[in-house]
C-alpha cells in the first residue's frame, strides 16, 4: 500500500488524534484525517499444535497467523489498528504490522462482527471508531455501499476522503 513505509505515524493523523484527546477537534475532524491515512493492523502467531521433544520440552509444531481482537467488559469485540510501529509495539512487541487503509480496517471489523475499531489502544492517543462511524468508514471506496449508506445507516452524511493537495513551497516568508 505505502512503498518504503518507515512505520512512523502520519503526522497529520497523530496531531489530530492528540488534539481530540484534549477536546480541540471533533470526531468529524478525526474521521477526515483517518480517511487517507495508512494504519497498521497487528497479526500474531497462534500456536495450533505442539509436541514434546525427546528432552521433555514442549515445542511448537504448527502455528497460524491471527488477527487479535479486543474484548470489552460487555463482551463486544473490537479490531485493533495502530498509527505507527511504535504504538503497535507499545501494545504487543511480537505483533507483525500489516498496512491497511482505515476503510479496509473498518470493513474487516464488520466482517469479523466486531463492534468497533480501536486505534492505538495503548496510546499515545486512543480512539474508537464504532456505530454509524464504523459503517460509514467501511463504506468509503465502495460505490454501491455509498449509494445506499444514508438508507442503511440513518443520520450519516456521505463524504469521500481525498488526499490533501501537496503544498507549494514558498521562497520567502512573511
Amino acid at each position: 500500500m505505502v512503498p518504503d513505509d518507515d512505520g512512523r505515524a502520519d503526522a497529520a493523523l497523530a496531531g489530530v488524534l492528540a488534539a481530540f484527546q484534549t477536546g480541540e477537534v471533533t470526531v468529524a475532524e478525526v474521521l477526515t484525517a483517518l480517511g487517507p491515512a495508512r494504519l497498521l493492523v497487528p497479526v500474531v502467531a497462534l500456536l495450533t499444535e505442539a509436541e514434546v521433544g525427546p528432552d521433555g520440552l514442549k515445542r511448537e509444531k504448527e502455528s497460524e497467523m491471527a488477527l487479535p481482537k479486543l474484548v470489552g467488559q460487555d463482551g463486544r469485540m473490537a479490531v485493533l489498528a495502530f498509527t505507527s510501529v511504535e504504538a503497535l509495539t507499545r501494545w504487543r512487541a511480537d505483533a507483525r504490522p500489516i498496512q491497511a487503509s482505515a476503510s479496509q480496517v473498518c470493513k474487516a471489523a464488520l466482517h469479523e462482527r466486531a463492534a468497533a475499531v480501536v486505534i492505538d489502544v495503548a496510546g499515545p492517543a486512543p480512539f474508537a471508531v464504532e456505530g454509524s462511524m464504523l459503517h460509514a468508514m467501511a463504506a468509503i471506496e465502495d460505490a454501491a455501499a455509498l449509494k445506499n449508506l444514508d438508507v442503511d445507516v440513518p443520520g450519516v452524511t456521505v463524504a469521500r476522503f481525498e488526499p490533501p493537495a501537496p503544498k507549494k513551497k514558498s521562497w520567502w516568508r512573511r
